[in-house]
């Protein structure tokens, strides 16, 4: 990665990194929590980053879209938010993220642990840290951390919710939500599964970072595909239910992330070996 200006205090840091998305703004289960503001090449992070430990492992939590929800994810600063955490010294990252389901067993209450993505994102985003003199060109082909989505899917069943172990996330630019039309080819053309705003570039960029990174999807509600319409009263009550979940499946999970990735199921720690132009 570029070398920058690093502005933090001395000595802060962490293993893992949690990024959370719409709703979850407080992980609630950070012990001794300090906010940290570290400075970038790419500008300031969404926020400050909450650094602490959660059963004795120290943890980064940065809120993708700040508090308060104040930043649409077409406006998020990816780059400063992975090269933050990267500089914190992160190795596994978690991002949790609020999705829409794009198949009728894929129910909202659910959770998923995608294992492909498809961009549908536009050119406002910045994906790469490698805007030259130096060329990457980073594999895609598993785009998230075997080892952590195995680890994410065991401590989601071990405290008996919901999860598909795999599914093809699009992601869509947003702000805005697809048309009629939009959805059934996501669904019917793409064969996607879920349907978000906010994995790219943030997978990208993880990626280029050497990080190992997974999603934790938490499913909202059907898209507008299924014709169904939801109040945001029912959305706001099963976000509030997944919200909670989540801080549960992340209690879990955390202790088992105390040691390094196994290589056998990880490609991200040698994600730029054979990516340098």
């Amino acid at each position: 990665m570029p070398v920058g200006v690093l502005m933090r205090p001395e000595g802060v840091k962490a293993h893992v990194g949690i990024i959370g998305g719409s709703g979850l703004y407080d992980p609630g289960i950070v012990e001794e929590p300090v906010e940290v503001r570290v400075h970038t090449p790419y500008g300031h992070p969404s926020d400050f980053i909450i650094v602490g430990k959660v059963r004795g492992i120290p943890v980064a939590f940065l809120p993708r879209h700040g508090r308060g929800h104040r930043l649409p994810p077409h406006m998020i600063n990816y780059r400063a938010n992975i090269y933050a955490l990267k500089a914190l010294g992160v190795k596994w990252v978690i991002s949790v993220s609020a999705v829409g389901s794009l198949r009728e067993d894929y129910k909202p209450g659910d959770f998923v642990v995608p294992d492909q993505f498809i961009d549908m994102t536009k050119n406002r985003r910045h994906y790469t840290f490698y805007d030259g003199p130096v060329t990457v060109h980073v594999s895609m082909a598993d785009p998230f951390c075997e080892d952590l989505r195995q680890k994410i899917i065991e401590a989601t069943k071990a405290l008996g919710y919901p999860v598909h172990e795999r599914g093809t996330y699009i992601c869509i630019e947003g702000p805005r939500f697809s048309t009629r039309a939009e959805s059934r080819v996501w669904k019917e053309v793409f064969k996607a599964d879920i349907i978000g705003m906010t994995l790219v570039p943030e997978v990208n960029l993880a990626c280029e970072a050497q990080l190992c990174y997974a999603t934790l999807a938490m499913i909202t509600d059907y898209d507008v595909w299924a014709e169904r319409p939801v109040t945001a009263e029912e959305v706001e009550k099963v976000m509030k239910q997944n919200i909670e979940r989540a801080r549960k499946v992340l209690y879990e999970l955390i202790p088992k992330l105390a040691g390094e990735p196994e290589e056998a199921k990880c490609s991200c720690c040698r994600a730029l070996d054979y990516a340098v132009v």
